[in-house]
């Protein structure tokens, strides 16, 4: 068996037995599964991984500071915020099909593929000669980007036992955050150094490295028969990700084009994106609920409280979050004048409070086996920053400035922690991955939805501030126009102009910080009628087996993996699983899964074809990580 189709399938049980392992090469020798390659091979394989997981966060917040540079050079600043979007619309996107790929090009391939895409996307955004260019190489980039998480995750949890992948994927959330901190930064500071394309191009030296890293040590094998490629890329849901993207990309361009251009209602291209965004939202619904065979949206968790609950919640958490992030440096830019790199280095607290807002919010319900009292506390963090933040002036003092928004990233980060745990804890355990998947598909809207609305309201704002404060100004139309393009441009201005300028996107902002508080607001107000559940320390029940009423031989309800599913045509009748929905009546097969947007456990989807697994000995198979 050659390596590709070896690697479809996880090693999840250290003593799974050797003969099993088909992975004798043609030389004779046996290649190693991922639990027994050398330690050297496992640090190389890390190194690989979180490097590029350490740019992939640096993406996600680099763009903030240095747009007022990009803009300025473009002289678009109306289109900026599609720097940020783009990437975050492609990531929201496509993250959900990297499990796929795991399957068909294995794990290496699949990582590699997620690399080679940031990388491009990366080197465009270097040599981009437009603000259109710029933009799409940032959606390239988004495609790497959200498919390095998602692959990490699943090497991650090839290598290490039960016991030990916690910590594992600990550390990786060590490289998230560092990535996240200082993405802003050092924007900033190589923007102010080099120049902006210098903060995308310097990064190429590395991903290469991460690249040559895996190819070098990411090479075992794992055990077990995987579907056919062709079978496995059938299983995507190219409807439902196709008209997803077009809907919220439709809904993008209707923002930009109104607000951001200031086009009339009445404007084509004001009325085309919204006709095509409702047009593609109604045909995403229509593909999810009736024709794609694994849709990536759960139709059955939309008929229950707390799914929706959760969602709703993760939505406008993530749009507070990504409205302040992606406008709090451009206060101190151009309100305060600061360099690039001194406004980026404003939102580090952000990302080191949110860090310790997730440990403390996992040793809480660890230690007190609840969750609904810290996040009734914490959850109301965010809102006392944003206040706070709404409260800057010219005149703040240092503790104003650089903590304000402390409490805005631990109070999130405890929500999103508690939130998690609130949805996996009233939802059996066969449903964890797709659950997980649902509350992370709401989050990504919102965080597209964050930085796209928020540009609207600041970009709308700021025109109405500056007509009505520079009606008596020579060629005043012409001047809104310079600096509602360029942010750079307020720091040039001759002083009476310049006064205007900081004062119009004082205000402009504080309507972006009040949009962010009432998001928050929402937010808290929808998670109330969420009740607590005591977590238990129990593991799950080691339960595979259940006995129909007839007597006859038992049979598994709940495939051991999704591709097992096939079994459950063999039984006479409807049968409905809760993680699998499977009609099967006499005469007719059909087989549709929940969801293919799961948790870095979860969506290592086996591929194991029934025909060699059948239902012997089912208690020795390797466990689904989401259960």
């Amino acid at each position: 068996m050659t390596s590709a189709s070896n690697e479809r399938e996880p090693l999840l049980q250290r003593d799974a037995p050797h003969s099993a392992i088909d992975n004798d090469r043609k030389d004779g020798a046996r290649r190693l599964g991922p639990l027994e390659i050398t330690r050297s091979s496992r640090y190389g394989i890390l190194a690989g991984l979180w490097t590029a997981t350490f740019l992939s966060s640096l993406n996600a917040t680099l763009v903030p500071t240095m747009l007022p540079s990009i803009s300025s050079d473009f002289n678009k600043s109306n289109q900026a915020s599609w720097l940020g979007t783009s990437y975050l619309l492609a990531t929201c996107t496509f993250t959900p099909l990297y499990g796929r790929l795991c399957n068909v090009l294995g794990r290496r391939g699949a990582n590699q593929t997620a690399v080679m895409f940031a990388c491009l996307g990366t080197v465009f955004c270097g040599l981009s000669t437009s603000m259109e260019m710029l933009i799409l190489a940032r959606f390239i980039a988004g495609i790497g980007g959200g498919g390095i998480f998602t692959t990490s995750s699943i090497v991650i949890s090839d290598m290490y036992s039960m016991r030990s992948r916690g910590l594992a994927q600990g550390v990786a959330s060590v490289f998230n955050g560092l990535g996240m901190g200082f993405g802003g930064f050092f924007g900033g500071l190589i923007t102010d150094w080099l120049g902006w394309r210098a903060a995308f191009l310097i990064q190429v030296p590395v991903f290469v490295l991460s690249f040559a890293l895996t190819s070098f040590n990411l090479n075992y094998v794992t055990p077990g028969k995987g579907r056919s490629t062709k079978e496995v890329l059938k299983r995507i849901d190219y409807g439902g990700s196709v008209t997803l993207l077009i809907m919220v990309g439709s809904i993008l361009f209707f923002l930009s084009t109104r607000y951001n251009e200031g086009l009339p209602w009445s404007h084509p291209t004001v009325i085309a994106p919204l006709v095509v965004a409702g047009v593609f939202a109604i045909l995403f619904l229509v593909v999810e609920l009736r024709f794609a065979p694994e849709p990536v949206l759960a139709p059955s968790l939309l008929k229950q409280r707390i799914p929706v609950l959760v969602g709703m919640s993760n939505f406008f958490v993530a749009t507070c979050n990504f409205s302040v992030m992606y406008f709090f440096p451009m206060w101190f830019q151009t309100v305060l004048l600061t360099s690039a790199s001194t406004a980026g280095l404003h939102l580090l607290p952000n990302s080191v409070s949110m860090s310790c807002g997730s440990v403390f919010a996992g040793w809480m319900m660890h230690r007190t086996g609840r969750y609904k009292m810290i996040n009734l506390i914490f959850g109301a963090f965010p809102f006392l920053a944003t206040v706070l933040i709404i409260q800057m002036k010219e005149s703040s003092g240092p503790m104003q400035l650089w903590l304000s928004i402390i409490p805005l990233g631990f109070g999130n980060a405890v929500v999103l922690q508690t939130m998690l745990i609130a949805l996996l804890a009233h939802l059996p355990e066969s449903l964890m991955a797709v659950g997980t998947g649902f509350g992370q598909l709401f989050r990504g809207i919102g965080q597209v939805g964050g930085v796209a609305i928020s540009s609207a309201i600041f970009q709308q704002a700021l025109d109405s501030e500056l007509r009505s404060r520079m009606h008596d100004i020579p060629d005043a139309e012409e001047m809104i126009m310079k600096i509602r393009h360029s942010a750079r441009l307020v720091a040039t201005l001759e002083p009476d102009v310049q006064r205007i300028a900081r004062d119009s996107y004082a205000v402009s902002l504080k309507y972006v910080f009040i949009f962010a508080s009432c998001s928050t607001l929402i937010a808290y107000i929808i998670r109330l009628p969420i009740p607590e559940k005591a977590l238990e320390h129990k593991p799950p029940s080691d339960s595979r087996l259940e006995r129909p009423s007839n007597g006859h031989e038992p049979f598994t309800s709940m495939p051991e993996t999704p591709d097992e599913s096939d079994s459950s045509s063999e039984i006479d009748g409807a049968v409905s699983d809760s993680d699998t929905e499977v009609l099967v009546r006499p005469g007719t097969k059909r087989v549709r899964r929940l969801s293919t947007y799961e948790s870095c456990d979860g969506v290592m989807d086996l591929e194991r074809d029934s025909a060699h697994t059948g239902h012997h000995n089912q208690r020795n198979r390797p466990r689904p990580l989401s259960q």
